[in-house]
């Protein structure tokens, strides 16, 4: 059997800073024909960043800029501004629909709107990040407990109502302190006793 050959490489970074009142976030996207060689002008196709400004308080975006550094149409740039409508959203729930609503389809552009789409649980990251930077096990264990109706419950499995995630933050467990990937409930207990 011949060795597979490679045909496409999307890569996606996104970091996330703190400022006093905002987290700013950068996510940049490329993909690339890695069959190509050296010839960068049919070898990289999409290069496009999507910088955001969240406020710490409200998860509500304060600016938006996206710009499409290399694109397979020169026209593809002219739908850069309509990222500036994530301005006023909030990246809580609901989120995804709202950029879907606003930068779907013909309104956006694919690349973009995914890289929006990914920006909410940065944000949630970035917030439970600084918590335990600032408030150290206090200050993740408090943000956890005190917002999880708002943000956190039912995002995910772990995080049902009454769920292990829960019940771990109530036992203990320091988010961001006390290393991933978490003891189980059992192995909690069990050094507990």
């Amino acid at each position: 059997m011949s060795s597979p050959i490679p045909t496409h490489r999307r890569t996606i970074i996104i970091e996330s800073f703190d400022t006093e009142d905002s987290y700013l976030i950068n996510a940049t996207l490329t993909d690339e024909r890695p069959w190509v060689d050296g010839d960068e002008l049919v070898r990289d196709v999409h290069g496009m960043t999507l910088d955001v400004e969240v406020n710490r308080r409200s998860f509500v975006v304060t600016n938006a800029n996206a710009k499409m550094h290399r694109t397979p149409h020169m026209e593809c740039v002219a739908i850069e501004p309509a990222f500036r409508n994530l301005i006023g959203l909030s990246v809580t729930r609901g989120f995804n629909k709202a950029v879907q609503e606003r930068l779907g389809r013909q309104r956006g552009c694919t690349h973009l709107e995914f890289l929006a789409r990914a920006i909410g649980p940065v944000v949630i990251q970035a917030m439970a990040s600084s918590s335990s930077r600032q408030g150290g096990a206090a200050g993740i264990s408090r943000t956890v407990k005190e917002d999880s109706d708002s943000w956190l419950t039912n995002t995910c499995h772990l995080w049902a109502t009454d769920s292990i995630g829960a019940t771990k933050i109530r036992e203990g467990w320091r988010p961001g302190l006390d290393g991933y990937p978490a003891r189980t409930l059992v192995e909690m207990r069990s050094t507990r006793s």
